[in-house]
């Protein structure tokens, strides 16, 4: 079936010669998924920040516009949700 036997004896994958850990006694494929998963948290929390900055910012900007209004409102615009008993 296969062309080479998964042994020792045939060389195949079964079993590598090379080391594949890392210091700390991890695999090589743990290392790499921390990696990944660790590149992966840096850049989520890099656009949180950034996120979080631009909601600040529209706010501020927000805030300025209101007080440069050059007319002082002093009623609401709400509506009552009930209306007023008789």
């Amino acid at each position: 079936m296969w062309p080479y036997r998964l042994t020792d004896e045939g060389g195949g994958v079964a079993e590598s010669d090379t080391d594949t850990t890392v210091p700390g006694g991890h695999t090589m494929f743990e290392y790499a998924l921390h990696s990944l998963r660790h590149d992966e948290l840096v850049a989520r929390a890099e656009h949180e920040r950034l996120v979080r900055e631009a909601n600040r910012l529209r706010r501020a900007a927000r805030r300025e516009a209101a007080a440069r209004t050059t007319e002082a409102e002093s009623h609401s615009h709400r509506r009552r949700r009930f209306a007023r008993a008789a």
